[in-house]
């Protein structure tokens, strides 16, 4: 609704003027893509394509899908217009996404979601960049109590090594896990890690831990990030049990939560997937990403965000000769950049400046019919310093302009 928008523009505004300082560069994709990119791009085991997409045939029998998050879709879009082997690029996306899961606060079916992909370099200097910038972000929106958590996958051979040991573990346990664990241990295994059940997560306590099987240069590199966020002053939680949900995530993994949001806490997650190009058919180019849902950002934003720009005039107009002079007026005044309501309720004087009132317009200008026919119009400022009125000439643009300049210092001056 109007009021609520408020707020979500002025989130989007911020969000944008961070990413500019950034340099990263907006990308936009289709909200409908091919089922198959997210079922090879986010893995056919996982909840999301399991369970959570909205997937059906259009007219040409195709399986399509509203995209249930954005990584798989810049990346397809990167692949389709050959960009795949281009020097490093840094690229963001804002919008819409759909997962079939309990609506609850701050989290609906229809979701917003905004994204940023480092896509070509396989540095972890990316890595530090992108977790600083989410970071950034959401301090610079006001949202306290946050808690950023990291981890590392390792490569696609570290990451096999553990899968393995910690498959023997799950079957030889297999009878202590609750039902949903019992079910992912074919699947796709990892996701356990990530249970909400209290008794699995318990019993995991003694499983195998993922950062015993990195190899030295996957701890290298882990090394190297944590020593750089230290340095950045940016404090970090380490998780081990920390996984993600997606398929293509390799080396790092990270997310950023608020301990004002209950049991919905994460805000911001991502992670490296140095294979996932590959996979969906580009070169082999390495990334990494994060998104952060926007509808968890309107509940933690802070107040000052909602605040409403109020009406600078209101026009107050009575009679036909009036209603004209007025519309013409609203229209000059609009192109002076200021905003700008007329009355068009045809009701008496009084009710119209009751209704200025409760719009807490800076100042009103009235237009009668005595007005109208001399083409003038009364300017009335809703101060009592000002309560003076003020008669101009609708064609003495000079002094329209220079009560403009007095009262609204910021202002475009081409008429």
């Amino acid at each position: 609704m109007p009021d609520e928008l408020v707020k979500w523009q002025n989130v989007e505004s911020i969000l944008r003027e961070q990413l500019q300082r950034s340099s990263v560069k907006e990308i936009r994709t289709p909200i409908i893509e091919m089922t198959e990119l997210f079922e090879r791009g986010i893995g056919e085991a996982t909840d999301v394509v399991a369970k959570e997409m909205y997937t059906f045939l259009d007219r040409g029998k195709r399986s399509c899908t509203l995209r249930p998050e954005g990584t798989a879709s810049v990346v397809r879009a990167i692949i389709n217009n050959g960009l795949s082997n281009n020097l490093y690029q840094k690229l963001w996306y804002m919008g819409p996404m759909f997962r079939y899961e309990r609506p609850q606060a701050g989290r609906q079916r229809q979701f917003h979601q905004l994204g940023v992909e480092y896509i070509g370099s396989n540095s972890p200097r990316s890595d530090v960049e992108l977790i600083t910038l989410a970071w950034d972000i959401l301090q610079k929106l006001g949202i306290e109590n946050l808690n950023l958590e990291i981890n590392s996958l390792g490569d696609m051979e570290d990451r096999k090594n553990y899968q393995n040991s910690f498959i023997e573990w799950l079957e030889s346990n297999y009878n202590l896990l609750d039902i949903d664990s019992q079910n992912r241990v074919k699947k796709n295994p990892l996701r356990i890690l990530d249970t909400k059940n209290i008794e699995t997560q318990n019993l995991l306590k003694n499983a195998p831990i993922l950062l015993d099987f990195l190899s030295q240069k996957s701890l290298d590199r882990y090394e190297f990030i944590k020593e750089n966020l230290d340095l950045l002053k940016i404090p970090f939680i380490e998780n081990v049990k920390l996984v993600r949900g997606l398929d293509y995530y390799t080396h790092t993994a990270f997310e950023i939560t608020s301990g004002d949001l209950g049991s919905q806490a994460t805000v911001c997650g991502g992670g490296r997937y140095d294979n996932l190009i590959k996979q969906i058919g580009g070169n082999d180019t390495p990334a990494i990403g994060f998104a952060i849902g926007l509808e968890r950002l309107m509940l933690l934003a802070g107040k000052n965000l909602e605040i409403k720009k109020n009406i600078d005039i209101y026009i107050i107009n009575k009679g036909l000769c009036a209603e004209a002079l007025a519309h013409k007026l609203s229209r000059k005044l609009r192109q002076f950049d200021v905003i700008t309501e007329i009355d068009i309720s045809g009701s008496s004087i009084s009710k119209q400046f009751k209704k200025a009132n409760k719009c807490k317009a800076k100042c009103i200008i009235v237009i009668g019919e005595e007005e109208a026919m001399n083409n003038q119009f009364k300017i009335r400022l809703f101060s009592k310093e000002n309560d003076k009125e003020k008669i101009i000439n609708y064609d003495d643009n000079d002094s329209l302009e220079k009560w403009l300049k007095n009262i609204f210092p910021i202002y475009s001056t081409e008429i």
